[in-house]
């Protein structure tokens, strides 16, 4: 179905298409990379956030009226447009939907993909809103996707598609720093983000605050230091935490150390490049790496640096690596025993196909979606541990919070106050010195007095909110004896209620 699908979008480039008709299918339709681990009666995407949902429901505090309400989608904008493409017209379809506007602005990724479909992005917004809640961010959830192959693009043609696309979200008020911030996702990045900010200024030249409008932009148009590495370094902090806690440790007979644990990620884009970097900083060894043709495995630790300068030289490919076996068929790089298995790539990753030939000790979801309902429940069942991907990968919202916060008060971080600090440490430092009569080295001093940069300032803002969370959920789960993912939504729920009850609700009741 998905090589129909992907022969139907390149005749689209050749000669006026329709998309519509398309579209309605491609709403029920998944990739293959996407149908490899699942069963035919496995669930779709969206079906499986709403059974994960309703099996969290059962231990939240909320109404039945309310679960209703927060299960909803609020709104769902579709559009297709045309585009000039070698002297033909294609048709382009996009979608935004905004889950939820219990706080506001909605919040979540736009991405570019031959596979994008209403469900899907209906799916992801609704992760987003449980994710914002789950970590704390003030934000609704929110997700967008057109359906285009940005490698059958060029660069171009690409911003006159986001432009467009853009130009539709500002016409029916789906994007505004108080109503809708898009973000990066699949196949979409800074470029993106720039394109988008210059179009809604464009149309909105009296928003102050329109640099707000989206973020994971470049440094240059008010981007943050420290969003581009935030989900790869939320998932390290996520696991890191995890591993801390004594009945994970004794699940899973493991020391509780970075040091020495093996991990095997699948899927080496951002979120996987930049959370293999972490791990391997912090002792961890990096058994496998998967990506969508091949895969490279070393029992002794792959070097991450060297395998994605070779890729980047080598047509983006790891064939041909010499530190590392390659394997052909990737999937079964899942299967590796390992200490840390980290899907980083596509949802329904692990489906009833492969789950019960997991061997991972504990799995935490980098991507959205990554295990299905029945696969989650075969994998607790052997004893693995599960980290949600509504905890795990928030790293990305939140470090997208910093930048909006930023964007808003139009002051870098740290600007107001990084020499005060530096001045009090050292007037303090030197009266240590003088009352112990040890003078330190200027290398020690300015170690000692050093004020926090942005960067630093973002990296200790993910960090404390990726412990809290990860400790509430943990708290949950100890004292209803449920798994972490039930317990982190569960904890989600409890919080979009207790906005939604202290809110009020206007025109509902008589």
């Amino acid at each position: 179905m998905a090589s129909l699908l992907a022969y139907q979008l390149r005749a689209a480039s050749r000669k006026p298409f329709n998309f519509g008709a398309l579209s309605l299918r491609a709403r029920q339709l998944s990739t293959d990379i996407t149908n490899k681990a699942t069963e035919d009666d496995e669930p779709k995407f969206l079906r499986a956030v709403e059974m994960f949902f309703d099996r969290a429901a059962k231990h939240s505090n909320a109404s039945e009226e309310t679960l209703k309400h927060i299960k909803s989608t609020d709104s769902v904008l579709s559009v297709t447009f045309p585009v000039e493409k070698d002297g033909k017209t294609v048709m382009i379809r996009g979608y935004r939907s905004q889950h939820s506007r219990h706080r506001l602005p909605c919040k979540g990724g736009i991405r570019f993909s031959s596979a994008v479909d209403l469900q899907e992005v209906e799916a992801l917004s609704a992760l987003m809103t449980y994710k914002c809640a789950v970590v704390d961010v003030p934000f609704g959830g929110g997700k967008g996707g057109i359906m285009i192959d940005p490698k059958e693009w060029t660069e171009a043609e690409l911003e006159r598609i986001t432009r467009r696309f853009t130009l539709e979200l500002c016409q029916k008020n789906f994007i505004g720093p108080g109503v809708d911030v898009p973000a990066p996702d699949v196949g979409t990045g800074p470029r993106e983000m720039g394109w988008i900010a210059d179009t809604y200024r464009n149309f909105n030249p009296q928003d102050v605050n329109g640099a707000a409008c989206v973020t994971g932009k470049a440094l240059s148009l008010g981007g943050v230091r420290g969003r581009t590495e935030a989900t790869g370094l939320g998932v390290y902090y996520g696991v890191r935490e995890f591993l801390s806690f004594p009945e994970v440790q004794a699940k899973m007979k493991h020391s509780g150390k970075i040091d020495g644990t093996s991990v095997v990620i699948q899927g080496f884009g951002n979120v996987g490049y930049w959370a293999a970097k972490f791990f391997e900083a912090n002792g961890a060894k990096i058994t496998g790496i998967i990506e969508h043709d091949v895969a490279a495995y070393n029992k002794d630790g792959i070097n991450v640096e060297q395998l994605a300068l070779w890729r980047k030289e080598n047509g983006g490919s790891f064939r041909g690596f010499p530190d590392a076996q390659i394997i052909e068929n990737p999937m079964s790089v899942l299967e590796a025993e390992c200490d840390v298995l980290i899907p980083a790539a596509l949802e329904r990753q692990i489906g009833m196909r492969n789950a019960h030939k997991i061997r991972a000790k504990l799995i935490g979801e980098a991507a959205n979606g990554p295990v299905t309902p029945a696969a989650d429940e075969v994998l607790r069942q052997n004893g693995a541990v599960i980290i949600p991907d509504l905890l795990l990968n928030a790293g990305g919202v939140c470090v997208s919070y910093f930048e909006w916060a930023k964007n808003l008060s139009h002051l870098r971080f740290g600007r107001m106050n990084k020499r005060w600090d530096e001045r009090s440490k050292e007037q303090l430092l030197s009266l240590v010195e003088g009352n112990a009569g040890h003078p330190l080295t200027e290398v020690e001093r300015r170690q000692l007095i050093h004020g926090a940069e942005e960067h630093e300032l973002v990296y200790s803002g993910l960090e404390d909110t990726m412990i809290v969370a990860c400790n509430e959920t943990r708290q949950t789960a100890n004292a209803k004896n449920i798994d972490y993912r039930t317990a982190a939504l569960a904890n989600s729920i409890n919080k979009i209620a207790a906005s939604l009850a202290g809110s009020g609700s206007i025109f509902t009741h008589a």
